[in-house]
């Protein structure tokens, strides 16, 4: 018998060819599911008694024949009658094609689920599908079905003796490779590796007199049970790591596992894993695969989890999650936003569990799943609320303690005079060692933050927690970072400051991008004489900009780095340096400084004189003898920073305290990093 296959346009398998070329490959997952389909409906028949026969033998077998051309799936499910292949392979609803074909032109898998097209996407790469079926029923006819890529079919009664279905393909010229056995058992693995029905590729092959043979064995390329839909009182850890394994060979064990099954209000069932991750690796997303009834339908799950939650491996099964699925149903389907938000809670739940339960194996395992629940924090309010109840923080010491019991921890020693709770933290603990033992001497606690999102993680707990700050050991002077009482006034005058500054400044090594700002404090005579330090507000800001997250913060990067190089005026070696530069340079400086305070006292008279004029009303004289006094001031400090600047140059120990202070703040290297340790050699032997 001949017909024509009942659709309201003719150009079916055009557009098929078309505009699903793209994702060519999906139809042996579509022609697999279908078999596996129609042998789960036999299995259900058989449990409630309408099929009384054997069920024997179920498994799938896929075969290619490169002579022949063909690729044949076969199964021994339920079959087809005539009527059944009428019904759903002839009559296909395919009303407002054209309308729908040039919305979705673009996205091959809409086009299929729409349509329900599982079936006919075997057209996108044969010239020819033949259906060799016999059904379960009894008296039912095995018939033929051939159709060669146009709308006209036939259909003829064959002789086929076992119940179930052939699906012979013949694969046309433009896509041989699907007769490739490797190009085949790859796709089975990608997408059917996990179905619930055995499908076999060939038979299993073993080496025999020193050549590979064929066994009597069907090779097997699925696991019918996979542990995700296990109950996990059956499972244990070994399991689940095995599971892992499968699913990403050659990894480490993962640090923990998250079981999820729920049957209300969606069904969702999956394994989610912590991989162990470390702060140099690249993190990956998209290692979480989405199966539908064991189905493969992708590895960008983005949407279904949450963005940060795509960082974690396994596996997500869903039935509520059409097979093909759209990202425009992800944005707007409410099934997949419960999905979401129960994936969220579920992993809030067990870390938290995991916590009060097990804190130390939590603790063990918290520098490696860290980064996870940083960026959870900093990208999902929710779990931020969750989570904020057991991110750790590790001291120097290293001793973990959760935001609160830090905060409980600290609060005594480490609050400020207006009541905010300072928590000091270093980011190396080598590089930054005498800024943290300064810390540690004051009673101070020292946390040990080096992450690639401590940063941003600071700013939002600053956000959240009103009195809480976080400072860098390094941010200031030990005294400053945590102010409880006025701070002691450095006791040097205006030109004393002034000399010291040009004395120190003209002594910094010259490096690219940076800049030194010179301060004067009163530290006590115990403290070292130079300390460098680096505000906290301009460093965060440039290492948000070199993380990237924030493109409108990029200018700060362009920003040179600014230190503050302090100067203690309380230190012995300080107030020596003074009285030496002082003496060394009287004779030089004291008539400069005599016309400079002169030029000044003259420049501030000028001023007030003129206070009340408009500019076109002073005289053109009195404008250039402004000039003439503003020129002396000019000259007088240039010749004394000129005079100050060749006593520095000439004094060692002048350099000798600047090298140590940016040698303890690890700045020190290369050419001066050399000069420093000869200058130290020749300063011994004087």
């Amino acid at each position: 018998m001949n017909g024509t296959i009942g659709v309201t346009t003719d150009n079916i398998f055009p557009v098929i060819k078309k505009f699903l070329y793209s994702d060519h490959e999906i139809f042996l997952r579509e022609i697999v599911s279908n078999a596996v389909d129609a042998t789960q409906k036999l299995k259900t028949l058989a449990s409630v008694g309408e099929f009384k026969g054997e069920l024997g033998d179920l498994t799938v077998k896929v075969s290619v024949d490169k002579d022949k051309g063909t690729l044949t799936i076969s199964d021994r499910g339920i079959g087809m009658t005539a009527e059944d292949i009428d019904k759903y392979i002839n009559q296909i609803a395919f009303s407002g094609a054209t309308e729908f074909l040039d919305k979705y032109k673009d996205n091959a898998q809409a086009i299929i689920g729409h349509f329900g097209l599982g079936f006919y996407s075997s057209f996108m790469v044969s010239k020819q599908v033949e259906i060799v079926t016999h059904s379960w029923k009894e008296d039912a006819k095995a018939v033929r079905w051939s159709c060669d890529g146009t709308p006209n079919y036939s259909i003829d009664e064959v002789e086929k003796a076992d119940r179930g279905t052939d699906i012979i393909l013949h694969i046309d010229d433009e896509n041989k490779d699907f007769l490739d056995e490797n190009r085949v058992r790859f796709l089975l693995r990608k997408y059917c590796k996990f179905l619930p029905v055995a499908i076999a590729f060939g038979k299993k092959k073993e080496w025999k007199d020193g050549k590979e043979v064929e066994t009597d064995e069907d090779d097997v390329i699925n696991d019918v049970n996979p542990a995700w839909i296990r109950k996990p009182a059956d499972l244990k850890d070994e399991d689940y790591n095995k599971f892992y394994r499968e699913l990403y060979p050659g990894q480490e064990d993962p640090l923990f596992h998250i079981h999820l099954n729920v049957d209300f209000p969606f069904h969702l069932t999956g394994i989610l894993y912590f991989p162990r991750v470390r702060e140099n690796m690249e993190l990956q997303e998209n290692k979480i695969q989405l199966y539908c009834n064991q189905v493969f339908v992708t590895d960008n799950v983005e949407g279904i989890v949450p963005r940060w939650l795509t960082l974690l491996h396994g596996v997500i099964d869903s039935p509520d999650i059409p097979l093909n699925v759209s990202r425009s149903y992800l944005q707007s389907d409410q099934n997949v936003k419960k999905i979401s938000n129960h994936i969220t809670k579920k992993v809030a739940d067990a870390l938290e569990e995991l916590f009060k339960k097990e804190r130390s194996q939590y603790e063990e395992k918290w520098d490696s799943m860290r980064i996870f629940i940083e960026i959870g924090i900093l990208s999902d309010e929710k779990f931020y609320d969750r989570a904020s109840k057991f991110f750790l923080f590790r001291n120097t010491e290293k001793k973990y303690f959760s935001l609160e019991e830090y905060q409980n921890t600290i609060k005594n020693a480490q609050t400020d005079k207006d009541g905010n709770v300072i928590a000091l933290y270093a980011t190396d603990a080598v590089e930054q060692h005498a800024y943290i033992q300064a810390a540690k001497t004051k009673g101070y606690d020292v946390l040990l933050m080096d992450g690639r999102f401590d940063t941003m993680l600071f700013n939002a707990l600053e956000q959240k927690n009103e009195k809480l700050r976080f400072l860098r050991v390094d941010a200031d002077v030990v005294d400053r970072l945590i102010v409880k009482d006025e701070l002691r006034q450095s006791d040097f005058s205006k030109d004393e400051q002034e000399a010291l500054t040009t004395v120190f400044r003209s002594q910094l090594p010259k490096m690219e991008k940076t800049d030194f700002m010179v301060d004067f404090q009163n530290l006590g005579a115990e403290t070292q004489p130079l300390i460098i330090t680096q505000g906290e507000f301009m460093r965060r800001m440039k290492d948000m900009a070199a993380s990237g997250a924030n493109p409108m913060m990029s200018f700060y990067g362009e920003m040179p780095d600014s230190f503050n190089l302090v100067v203690n005026t309380a230190n012995p070696l300080v107030q020596q340096l003074l009285k030496d530069e002082e003496q060394a340079c009287a004779d030089q400086i004291s008539p400069l400084r005599e016309k400079k305070k002169k030029a000044d006292e003259d420049i501030t008279a000028w001023n007030t004189a003129h206070k009340d004029a408009k500019d076109e009303d002073i005289p053109q004289v009195d404008k250039e003898d402004k000039k003439t006094l503003e020129k002396e001031m000019a000259d007088a400090r240039k010749g004394i920073e000129e005079a100050v600047s060749a006593y520095a140059a000439g004094n060692p120990r002048v350099r000798q305290l600047i090298d140590l202070a940016l040698l303890s703040n690890s700045m020190l290297k290369g050419e001066a990093l050399s000069a420093f340790v000869q200058r130290s050699y020749d300063l011994l032997k004087k």
